[in-house]
């Protein structure tokens, strides 16, 4: 190991030296975590770097046709976000495949529900699973647009939660949101003349 010291500046030799670690504001994580898009190029970019889910459980398709009913999927959206519209048409599809109830929730509702379970807002889109008959219990199933694949295995596994069975694939996959949001609109400047 190595230290090199200059008046504010430490570079450390070995990664894995836990006193050089050093603390990451919560501002700088949300930074590497969100990534806002413009347009349908960006967020195919970004989209391309996530991982496809390639393995289901053999109940997927007949867990997510038989519970749909008792859940619906909410979901955020504002004008022109391409994540949103992504998003959107993307669970439209499972409409049609499983019978999934999708529903707009709106952005007021949706920051109210992010801040009960201790969610940074990041924007539009995030989408949620809630049962039927009881509003305050929801799971987020996306963060951001996703695949198609991985937006219906975070389904799966809100519906298996929320039946109090324990789901055959890892919950640690729905934590991989990809954060891929619409750029939010600006605010005029409200500059003062003197």
């Amino acid at each position: 190991m190595f230290l090199l010291g200059m008046p504010g500046v430490v570079i450390c030799g070995m990664a894995a030296d836990m006193a050089c670690a050093q603390p990451v504001s919560r501002d700088v994580a949300r930074r590497a975590a969100i990534h806002p898009v413009a347009d349908s190029a960006a967020m195919q970019t970004w989209l391309s770097r996530v991982p496809l889910t390639r393995n289901f459980p053999p109940d997927f398709g007949a867990t997510l046709r038989g519970d749909a009913p008792a859940f619906v999927v909410e979901m955020t959206t504002a004008p022109g976000c391409a994540p949103c519209a992504d998003l959107w048409t993307k669970l439209q599809t499972l409409h049609r495949q499983y019978g999934v109830d999708v529903k707009v929730l709106s952005r007021e509702e949706a920051m109210v529900r992010s801040g009960r379970l201790g969610l940074p807002w990041v924007g539009h889109p995030v989408a949620w699973v809630r049962a039927t008959n009881d509003p305050d219990r929801v799971i987020p199933v996306a963060i951001g647009t996703d695949h198609s694949v991985n937006l219906a295995r975070n389904i799966y596994l809100a519906f298996k939660m929320m039946t109090g069975v324990r789901p055959d694939v890892a919950v640690r996959a729905m934590a991989k949101f990809t954060g891929i949001v619409g750029v939010a609109a600006s605010s005029p400047s409200h500059s003062k003349s003197n």
